[in-house]
């Protein structure tokens, strides 16, 4: 039962974090340029730690009622992440940006978990996904049973980032062609477009 319950958190998690997102997308990112991954898969598995265990307990459903809450952060995300979406795409324009050395010039780390924090905390689909889907779920399960819902869950999430992170440095050699990166950042602002217009739909 208990091993059922893990594994059903796991498996739950990982289906809905997989998904390509804004943070994720993000993620991969610093960890192509190797800029300060440890901190930022932290801070999101941190944060992951933090929505999905208010969800399991509960708060999923103060949240599901609270339209006015939705709407308005939905509509933050839009404005925010067409905005980003944009930056990727002048990204994509700027050759001297497209390469993966010392001359790469290293965001600060505030603006790193700065750009972390809205991507987790401004956006609908992390409060969907955490504590709506993956809490709603938890919630439900036997009161004696969630810690290990929960810890299946964090499991899941602790996995995908450390992996997203610090593997990508893997794909450095085909990162060191400047088209690729061009094709990531369109790909990003794309993804970010596609985002934001899903956020329409939640909005009454």
């Amino acid at each position: 039962m208990i091993l059922d319950v893990f594994l059903k958190g796991f498996l739950v998690t990982i289906s809905l974090i997989v998904a390509i997102g804004a943070q994720n997308a993000y993620i991969l990112k610093l960890g192509l340029l190797k800029q300060h991954v440890g901190k930022a898969v932290l801070f999101c598995i941190l944060s992951d730690i933090l929505l999905i265990s208010l969800g399991v307990f509960g708060l999923g459903f103060f949240i599901k009622d609270n339209q006015f809450l939705i709407n308005s952060i939905a509509i933050f995300g839009i404005v925010f992440l067409c905005f980003y979406a944009l930056l990727s795409f002048k990204s994509a324009l700027k050759n001297e940006s497209l390469k993966i050395d010392d001359e790469v010039k290293t965001n600060p780390i505030k603006k790193v978990l700065a750009l972390l924090f809205v991507f987790t905390y401004l956006n609908p689909h992390a409060y969907l996904d955490t504590i709506l889907l993956i809490g709603g779920i938890g919630a439900n399960i036997e009161d004696d049973l969630k810690l290990f819902f929960l810890f299946g869950s964090l499991c899941a999430s602790s996995l995908w980032f450390i992996t997203l992170g610090f593997s990508a440095r893997f794909l450095i050699p085909l990162f060191r062609k400047p088209i690729t990166w061009k094709i990531l950042d369109i790909s990003i602002g794309l993804v970010m477009l596609i985002i934001a217009y899903s956020l329409i739909e939640i909005i009454k």
